[in-house]
């Protein structure tokens, strides 16, 4: 399973890659996640300028299994939604960790990322849940 190391990781199993030039940071599901859930078949996603506090529910993915509430794992607005997830949520599956992202936050604060486990802390996680 892949856990790419250049990301932060919740234990709802999101991910964030942040980008400290810009303070905008992507958010997704990780390939556990989509995994666990199955084939994905539906996503609803928040609107462009919404904002969120860390731990909020901003989202849900819809998969042949169940339906899951997506968290963001830092506060922050947002600045994109992924449209082709939105068009074909599928491409979470196909690839949580690049094409497969969700939305584009501008970070409120980047002090938040520091609560959030790093590649194999999560893969720990992971082998405990196991």
């Amino acid at each position: 399973m892949e856990i790419p190391d250049n990301l932060r990781y919740t234990k709802e199993h999101e991910w964030v890659e942040f980008d400290p030039k810009n303070k905008t940071a992507k958010i997704g599901i990780t390939e556990y996640a989509q995994d666990k859930l199955g084939d994905i078949v539906h996503i609803d996603l928040p609107e462009e300028g919404d904002t969120f506090n860390a731990h909020d529910t901003f989202g849900s993915v819809e998969s042949v299994k169940a339906v899951s509430d997506i968290y963001t794992p830092i506060s922050g607005k947002v600045l994109e939604v992924n449209e082709t997830v939105l068009d074909g949520p599928e491409m979470i599956n196909e690839d949580p960790y690049s094409e497969g992202w969700m939305v584009m936050l501008s970070v409120k604060d980047t002090s938040e990322l520091e609560s959030l486990m790093d590649a194999s802390a999560y893969e720990a996680y992971l082998e405990e849940l196991e």
